[in-house]
């Protein structure tokens, strides 16, 4: 009974040397190398080949094959395509200036808060806002606007 040692021993030398010749690669020959005698040592199925030479070297051909198809799908990028997401810093950027404006919000009275909200973030109608408030629309329209102004004013101060 021939040990896995003894195969290897044996015909390693060969095979690198074949995988070698068939991808010019020594990285991607040792690598095939050493996948042909791992599906060689942990197959089921009998030899159909004539030597175990033979055999180890169409294993190695087959795995070449495989590969080489798997390279036909890949695609090179160009090296001007940048990555869509943001920065690290720029999302950290983002974080802290979102952070700001909720404080802002926040630190605002809960009137003006109220109006602002509905007419930003859920895109109410001046009049219906001042509805739900029970405001006038001229003082809902003024809230909105002085809200919109300590926003832009606070943008105007991170960037001195």
């Amino acid at each position: 009974m021939i040990t896995f040692h003894d195969l290897y021993q044996k015909y390693a030398k060969d095979v690198y040397r074949f995988a070698y010749w068939l991808c010019g690669s020594a990285m991607e020959a040792e690598d095939l190398t050493a996948e042909t005698f791992t599906r060689a040592w942990t197959s089921r199925k009998e030899i159909r080949t004539a030597t175990v030479k033979a055999y180890l070297f169409a294993i190695a051909r087959n795995l070449y094959l495989e590969q080489l198809r798997k390279d036909k799908r890949l695609v090179q990028l160009e090296p001007d395509i940048t990555d869509p997401l943001p920065q690290p810093e720029k999302s950290v950027e983002h974080r802290l200036d979102l952070q700001m404006a909720q404080e802002l919000i926040q630190s605002l009275p809960e009137v003006d808060r109220t109006v602002f909200l509905l007419r930003v973030q859920h895109d109410l109608p001046y009049a219906e806002i001042a509805r739900v408030t029970d405001l006038s629309l001229s003082a809902v329209k003024v809230k909105v606007h002085r809200v919109r102004l300590q926003l832009a004013e606070m943008e105007l101060n991170k960037e001195k």
